[in-house]
């Protein structure tokens, strides 16, 4: 039995009268890329800061490879982490923040630069290594720092929102580098974000965190097409409740019910409620179409903008059909509580 990179169990933070985290396992697969996703709240931050060793345990255990490390300090860890605002030195040019690390463990000059060298190349800012950080990007700043943490080879990388201080362009270029970089350098990312999106782009695997608590561990697609519970169902995308089940909304077909705006034909989908549009909401590639059910729900479907955006088959008032297949239905565990939680279709 392999041995994971990281083993959490039973592990409790308490900050006074507040139980950050309460009671969590966990274990993270050598060389996997493994986020924690929640909302701001939900301890996923404080779970790498227990794993960094800057925080100390309430409770519970951390194991880095087999080694019980709850009580180390960070520097005797065999971890490196990396912030949102990268923590450059800004008189430092980029070949000297990369190589620092080593300088303080005393690695000589020569074979920390080359070193430092390798790291900026495996990064792709080769040519950059005299810049100060003030004259580098927000994409190569990050660049940087991940090429800081990397030339240190440590066992396991934790990386706390690191894209998070990106606009949404550089944000989504540098989602596709961050798993570029971490198949070449083949070592285990932790990876913490609040972005449902990101988590499915980047990861192996993903813990969906709440108030302290893992919801769900598993696939993107696990995650997205199974969700455990109705607060998983509700923060890793949207979905509808049609009576007891919930679908997500592309899974959704809206016919006319005089033909028009039929997409497939009779028999496509074994499951139909019929309604009312109440809303187009125009987002680019997608419409989104809000159906107000006879049932008194509310569903929203995508439909993909193929032809000119004026040229949509429904109206608001319209009569529709609202098709779906029964192997696109799932159900998720404790309702109730998910409710509050569920986040209604973006408008």
């Amino acid at each position: 039995m392999s041995v994971s990179a990281v083993r959490i169990r039973d592990l409790r933070k308490g900050f006074g009268a507040v139980e950050a985290v309460a009671g969590v396992d966990l274990d993270i697969g050598d060389g996997e890329f493994f986020s924690m996703l929640g909302p701001s709240g939900s301890g996923k931050t404080t779970v790498l800061r227990l794993i960094a060793g800057f925080e100390r345990p309430t409770a519970g255990t951390v194991e880095l490879a087999g080694r019980d490390v709850t009580s180390l300090p960070p520097f005797e860890r065999d971890v490196n982490t990396v912030f949102q605002d990268y923590a450059l030195f800004p008189h430092l040019d980029v070949l000297r923040n990369v190589e620092y690390g080593l300088k303080v463990r005393r690695v000589p000059r020569a074979e920390r630069r080359a070193r430092a060298r390798e790291a900026l190349r495996g990064v792709r800012l080769e040519g950059m290594e005299a810049r100060r950080p003030a004259e580098l990007s927000g994409g190569q700043r990050q660049r940087v720092a991940l090429a800081r943490a990397l030339v240190n080879e440590p066992r396991v990388l934790l990386l706390d929102e690191p894209l998070g201080a990106l606009d949404l362009r550089l944000r989504e270029e540098m989602q596709a580098e961050l798993k570029a970089i971490q198949r070449r350098a083949g070592i285990t990312f932790v990876f913490v974000t609040h972005d449902q999106e990101e988590a499915l782009t980047l990861s192996d695997r993903v813990a969906v965190m709440d108030r302290g608590r893992i919801e769900q561990v598993g696939t993107p697609a696990q995650l997205y097409e199974r969700p455990a519970t109705a607060f998983v169902a509700g923060f890793v995308g949207t979905s509808n409740r049609v009576g007891d089940v919930r679908v997500r909304p592309e899974k959704l077909q809206v016919d006319g019910l005089d033909g028009v705006g039929t997409e497939r034909g009779p028999g496509q989908g074994d499951r139909h409620a019929l309604g009312t549009v109440a809303d187009l909401v125009y987002a680019g590639a997608l419409t989104r179409v809000h159906v107000d059910l006879e049932s008194g729900e509310r569903v929203v479907a995508l439909r993909q903008n193929l032809a000119a955006s004026d040229d949509m088959p429904h109206r608001p008032g319209d009569r529709v059909r609202v098709r779906w297949h029964s192997a696109h239905e799932f159900r998720v565990a404790d309702a109730g509580r998910g409710d509050a939680a569920e986040a209604a279709p973006a408008s």
